[in-house]
């Protein structure tokens, strides 16, 4: 975590975990009872096996506290990233690659599933009355902009990049982008994203409607506490707009199981040449993370 994020977590009374995660760094804030949970995959960050089993483990966790206690601990369940730049660059396209040669179908659709799950329970935000945060303070690409569009609210920092890359090397998002996108900002625009592989700026996304909350570099945590802030003069409000956008823009999880399915067959017919500009920017990922 960078010094300015640290010296937040010291300013809004953060309590510091004892985390066993090797790429998951938590905490909690009991007095305006959020749970952070910043990414911090390694070699690369991106969505690697280890980092989705870490997620699966903490938002259960939180899933059981909550069951257990009958009580609402959490108001809100924020995501971010502990790496510089970066929020998470997407898919493990090292082990897709791997997976691509071994023509295990079955491995990338199990990879495709586990990351649906997690977005879909983000999305529904834990079947609890809590909100879900993506605090983007760094590049979000590929299924790392998947997954924070599957918020409930999106605050994002001027100058970081958003977009769906995948194009680049002849496949397509197939963990929720269109799925998502369609509802923010239309279909038409959401197709026209994914097929350019262009990155876009957080302005731009906020004009769009795909981000709510525009926030100056380096304040993303506190353009959320400015926004309880807000929640709290009106909860009744904040709490009725919520689930009256969980009504309008449904999202079926089926819907989600289904595009996995033509992603993963879509992943078996790539060419070498696809491939090798897969492992292009697997070093380039990983040149990201050792900078």
């Amino acid at each position: 975590m960078n010094a300015v994020a640290q010296l937040k977590h010291q300013d809004t009374g953060k309590e510091h975990s004892s985390s066993a995660y090797s790429q998951l760094d938590t905490s909690y804030d009991a007095q305006h009872r959020i749970g952070w949970f910043y990414m911090n995959a390694n070699p690369r960050p991106c969505f690697t096996p280890t980092l989705l089993n870490e997620l699966s483990h903490y938002l259960a966790s939180v899933k059981q506290e909550m069951r257990e206690t009958n009580q609402q601990k959490y108001d809100f369940l924020v995501v971010g990233s502990s790496v510089e730049s970066v929020f998470n660059l997407g898919g493990d396209l090292d082990l897709f690659t791997r997976l691509i040669d071994e023509r295990d179908r079955e491995g990338l659709l199990a990879y495709a599933i586990h990351c649906i799950d997690i977005l879909y329970d983000n999305m529904h935000h834990f079947g609890s009355d809590l909100t879900t945060v993506s605090l983007i303070q760094g590049d979000a690409l590929g299924g790392g902009f998947e997954a924070a569009l599957s918020s409930n609210l999106i605050i994002a920092e001027r100058g970081v990049k958003m977009g769906l890359p995948e194009v680049l090397f002849n496949l397509f998002p197939g963990m929720g982008a269109f799925s998502l996108l369609s509802r923010k900002v239309g279909a038409a625009r959401a197709q026209q994203m994914i097929l350019s592989g262009e990155l876009y700026s957080a302005e731009t996304l906020y004009e769009w409607g795909a981000v709510d909350i525009l926030a100056e570099p380096g304040q993303g945590e506190m353009a959320l506490y400015s926004y309880i802030k807000s929640a709290n003069r009106s909860p009744n409000s904040y709490k009725a707009m919520q689930k009256i956008r969980d009504l309008c823009n449904p999202v079926d999880y089926q819907e989600l199981v289904a595009i996995a399915e033509i992603w993963a067959d879509a992943a078996l017919k790539l060419t070498a040449k696809d491939l090798r500009m897969m492992q292009r920017l697997v070093r380039r990922q990983t040149a990201k993370a050792d900078r």
